[in-house]
């Protein structure tokens, strides 16, 4: 079944669609597959006991287009291109920076995977390691623990399968290293009950405050506080920036400086953002991972 995805936002504004599929490296892990000479979007989800994968690519101006869509998958993916979020409120404040009105346009919404499950598992995946790393570990979870489509391309593993994989799954397939032990108690307290991440997808500011999510996601094992930022970041929470070892020197190089940038420098510089400065400064410094030209 071929159908067309609408993109507009929550508030009616655009969505930019080759800068969802390339807002951060996380979405890009299987097992979505995103082809950026292409455009297209390629992922396996979950449908009934087994999977479906599905092909999703640029279509008419404003729409995608869907290959192998159920109405079940089409609501999967208007919840991973996050079509309910509205963005006007922070392009009404970047209209007015020369460095960032190019984002009004429809750029800023982060691809987040189908469960908060997912997204916390690859962004352990992706902490104190090169990108190879990561890729290798979120590979060998999905290939020996997901459930294959009649493709052959495998789901995200259920918190179930990773809870009852071994350690030495972790240590040797995966090759996890320490975050071994991390995933299995994450995906233990997930499948058993104990720890409803789920309920972070749906929870409002006026709910969850961005501070108590903060704090919520910190006592998670293996979160830090860039994995923390990063999280919130899929869960809509802009607030936090994602200041790492990559980001700063980025931000520095953007600005022309040859010394780091002190942090309490970068947070004012998008202070004005308040709720999405942390958005505002993701996207600054990744603006050049889409080229700007006629598409």
């Amino acid at each position: 079944m071929i159908a067309e995805l609408p993109l507009v936002g929550g508030g009616g504004e655009p969505v930019d669609f080759r800068r969802t599929l390339a807002s951060h490296g996380v979405a890009s892990l299987p097992p979505s597959y995103i082809d950026e000479e292409t455009w297209t979007l390629e992922v396996t989800l979950s449908s009934g006991r087994g999977a479906r994968t599905i092909r999703v690519a640029e279509g008419r101006a404003g729409y995608a287009r869907v290959e192998g869509a159920t109405n079940a998958a089409l609501a999967r993916l208007r919840h991973m291109f996050r079509l309910d979020e509205d963005l006007s409120p922070f392009y009404t404040v970047a209209s007015d920076d020369p460095q960032l009105a190019w984002a009004a346009s429809g750029a800023g919404r982060m691809l987040r995977s189908p469960t908060v499950f997912e997204d916390v598992v690859k962004t352990i995946c992706t902490t104190n390691c090169a990108w190879g790393g990561t890729v290798r570990m979120v590979t060998a979870l999905v290939e020996h623990l997901g459930v294959a489509s009649p493709t052959g391309r495998r789901t995200f593993p259920r918190a179930a399968a990773m809870a009852e994989a071994g350690l030495d799954f972790y240590r040797d397939v995966a090759r996890a290293g320490y975050r071994g032990a991390y995933l299995r108690s994450l995906a233990g307290a997930v499948a058993c009950g104990d720890l409803d991440l789920e309920g972070f997808a749906v929870a409002t500011p006026a709910d969850l405050p961005d501070a108590e999510l903060e704090t919520a996601l910190l006592a998670l094992p293996g979160v830090g506080p860039y994995a923390t930022a990063h999280i919130m970041m899929t869960l809509g929470r802009h607030s936090r920036l994602i200041l790492d070892s990559w980001t700063r020197p980025k931000y520095a190089r953007l600005m022309g400086r040859t010394k780091p940038v002190p942090d309490r420098a970068i947070e004012k510089r998008f202070r004005p953002y308040g709720a999405f400065a942390g958005l505002a400064f993701w996207l600054f410094v990744t603006r050049d991972w889409v080229d700007d030209g006629p598409g």
